[in-house]
């Protein structure tokens, strides 16, 4: 399916402090992956948990079966986006964008 909310991915200056917080508020499992940082496990989609983002924000990904298209369109209608990232292994790959009046969000292509 595609379109629907895929990951999230929760950027701070303090992964330590937010992993407390969200864990503390919401019923996720926290897997560790590096330091301080790694994935979130939720009843719905997962999500990434990074520190040293100076921006301090959550970031929905929208599931696209190609993302490498999906990238053209954004930048077709308008907006900006990055290059998609390589495969990551039991994630699938991602690309940064930004609508064309600013707003922040993501794309993510799921596993083979």
């Amino acid at each position: 399916m595609a379109g629907e909310p895929a990951f999230f991915e929760i950027g701070v200056p303090d992964a330590k402090r937010a992993r407390a917080f969200y864990t503390g508020l919401l019923p996720w499992t926290f897997h560790p992956m590096q330091g301080d940082q790694g994935w979130l496990e939720t009843a719905g989609i997962r999500g990434g948990l990074h520190d040293e983002d100076p921006e301090a924000r959550i970031v929905v990904y929208f599931a696209v079966p190609d993302i490498d298209a999906a990238v053209r369109t954004v930048r077709e209608l308008g907006g900006e986006a990055d290059d998609a990232g390589p495969d990551e292994p039991g994630f699938g790959r991602f690309a940064h964008c930004r609508d064309d009046q600013g707003v922040t969000f993501g794309l993510h292509q799921p596993p083979a």
